[in-house]
Order: C-alpha cells, then structure tokens, then sequence
C-alpha cells in the first residue's frame, strides 16, 4: 500500500509509510513537552526553551514528511515557502512573546 505518485514537476507526493513517520515522530514530539509540564522536572525558564524547542523540531518534521519540502523542488518555490513560513511564524510567536510580557509589565506594576 506504498504509493509513491508525482506530479508532472517531479516533486513526491510521499508513502503511507512516510506520512505514517511523520505522524509517529509529531505525536512523540508533542507527549514530551506535555509530560515536561505536567511534571514538571526543570524551572521555568528552562522548561519553556525546551517547549520552544520541541515546536521548532516539530514544524520542520511537518515541513518535511506532511508538505514535502526539499531541496530538489523545481523552482524554488519550496525555499520561498520555507522563508515565508518562518517570517510569519517570528511575527505570530515574537509579537504574541512581547505583548504577554507587556501587558504582565504594565499590570504588575500598580
């Protein structure tokens, strides 16, 4: 049941077995975190880098075995994507980062 199709560019489509890994390394990469913070076994600060940690591993696990993004893609377009993907994901996760800390800030200090 491994059907490997591509399309008229070249680029793969992927394997039930492919999707199937990619599915296996995401579920493992999500239950260590939510153990990490269920019990907790670092400070805060640590645990909070390791979490970030696990999600960037996981966006490049889903970048690689759900999207198929590789460096044999016709084009480039899978470059611009990458590049696109990681500008909007600095903005979301930075300014989400910098209004929490703000708005802790400003609602502390009364």
């Amino acid at each position: 049941m491994s059907h490997h199709t591509t399309t008229r560019a070249g680029e793969s489509h992927g394997s039930s077995r492919s999707y199937l890994t990619g599915f296996v390394i995401c579920a493992i990469l999500t239950v260590i975190p939510f153990a990490l913070v269920m019990k907790p076994v670092f400070s805060h600060p640590v645990t909070l880098l390791i979490l970030v940690a696990f999600a960037v591993v996981q966006i490049v696990v889903q970048l690689v075995y759900f999207l198929h993004m590789n460096r044999s893609s016709e084009g480039g377009w899978n470059l611009i994507s990458f590049v696109f993907t990681l500008v909007i994901l600095f903005i979301v996760v930075g300014l989400s980062i910098w209004i929490i800390w703000s708005m802790h800030f400003y609602m502390m200090s009364n």
